[in-house]
């Protein structure tokens, strides 16, 4: 149906897990490295020759995040926004010496206070339009991912409006992070501006990034959705292969666990979960008050 690609986060220069890949089926891979500190240990040239000796394509790469107080495309401050543009354009550039064309990015940090989300927008908009020429002249594109809470792009008036800064720009799907929106109703307005995938799951309070089956998200629903706009990417999982906190699993997650779930995913099931949600887990708006 889809290529099964995996988001390898932090864990993106092991060669096992590049091997563990091909073994599975995986067939292509997401670079993140997500926080700022791991630019120093990322090397585009050693994931390119794990990816050519396993046949597992380097589909994306997840340009950094964290910490928002000095990454942020939509901060009014117009020093750190062009640094930030101006690091992208470099990683870009990086990327695309390792043969990867598509380059996620996340349109804000967090909070955003509602009365200053146009503020926001704007300097989004500006960094995006930015950033489109850039992935545009190495050949590749930059998909704005949606996200959840007080981010921009928390519903598909948002990212429909981000990516109206440029023609060139397009949309990474995060399945987990709509907290105001279902899922259906996102891809359906958004279309085939969908160009890429986050596939996780997640019980709607917050963004949880556990495997599908785990959670609530009507599955069968969102694949004949992105079925009907046509979308021709990857199915991408972005989850930890350790638990995260709010859920308990009894090991380590594996490549073929992500194989397998696809597969029973495709076949119009619901995957047998294999962990349990922790207990009490708090809506979004609780947790940002303790």
């Amino acid at each position: 149906m889809y290529q099964i690609g995996l988001s390898l986060g932090a864990a993106v220069q092991c060669e096992e897990l590049f091997k563990g890949c091909k073994e599975a089926g995986i067939q292509c891979a997401e670079i993140s490295n997500g926080k700022l500190f791991l630019l120093k240990n990322l090397d585009f040239s050693a994931m390119r020759r794990y990816a050519d000796k396993y046949g597992v394509e380097l589909w994306s790469f997840h340009l950094p995040f964290g910490p928002f107080s000095m990454i942020d495309i939509s901060t009014p401050d117009e020093t750190r926004r062009k640094n930030t543009v101006g690091l992208f354009a470099f990683l870009i550039r990086q990327a695309a010496a390792a043969g990867i064309k598509h380059y996620v990015i996340h349109p804000s940090g967090e909070p955003i206070k509602e009365e200053e989300r146009d503020l926001y927008m704007a300097a989004a908009q500006k960094s995006l339009a930015a950033l489109a020429e850039v992935a545009d002249s190495v050949g590749g594109v930059i998909a704005v991912e949606n996200l959840p809470r007080t981010c921009l792009g928390r519903d598909s008036s948002d990212i429909l409006r981000l990516i109206s800064a440029d023609d060139r720009l397009r949309v990474c799907f995060d399945t987990n992070h709509l907290l105001s929106e279902d899922p259906v109703e996102f891809i359906r307005k958004v279309g085939d501006k969908i160009v890429t995938t986050h596939v996780s799951d997640y019980d709607k309070l917050d963004e949880r990034h556990w495997l599908p089956g785990e959670g609530n998200t009507d599955w069968p629903a969102l694949l004949a959705a992105l079925r009907e706009v046509g979308y021709q990417g990857p199915w991408l999982y972005e989850i930890d292969l350790e638990a995260p906190d709010s859920i308990h699993r009894e090991r380590v997650l594996t490549p073929a666990d992500f194989a397998q779930n696809a597969k029973t995913l495709f076949e119009g099931k619901i995957p047998a979960p294999l962990g349990t949600p922790a207990e009490g887990l708090p809506h979004w708006t609780e947790r940002k008050k303790k």
